[in-house]
């Protein structure tokens, strides 16, 4: 097996920032590693990620400790980081 067959292309969507990030990940990285690289991409700045929540499909990511393989991400999935908490609106 080559090493690019080894790593893993996402597409990560931060809510933030209105932006996307595109991230090469090692098939070890979690979706936890995937959060916090793309929030520190995204926004530029450093994020506490607890206050962020992962989606895939629609689905929340209730185990962060698992790889996007094993949640069935293959190349070019979307991934969605937003806020765990609702914000209010003024």
């Amino acid at each position: 097996m080559t090493a690019a067959a080894e790593v893993r292309t996402v597409r990560v969507t931060v809510t933030d920032a209105w932006d996307q990030v595109v991230l090469t990940l090692p098939p070890e990285a979690t979706v936890a590693d995937l959060k916090r690289e793309a929030l520190a991409r995204a926004l530029g700045r450093p994020a506490v990620a607890e206050d962020y929540v992962v989606k895939l499909r629609g689905a929340l990511v209730l185990d962060e400790s698992r790889t996007p393989a094993a949640l069935g991400a293959g190349a070019n999935v979307p991934f969605i980081v937003l806020p765990a908490r609702r914000r209010p609106v003024r």
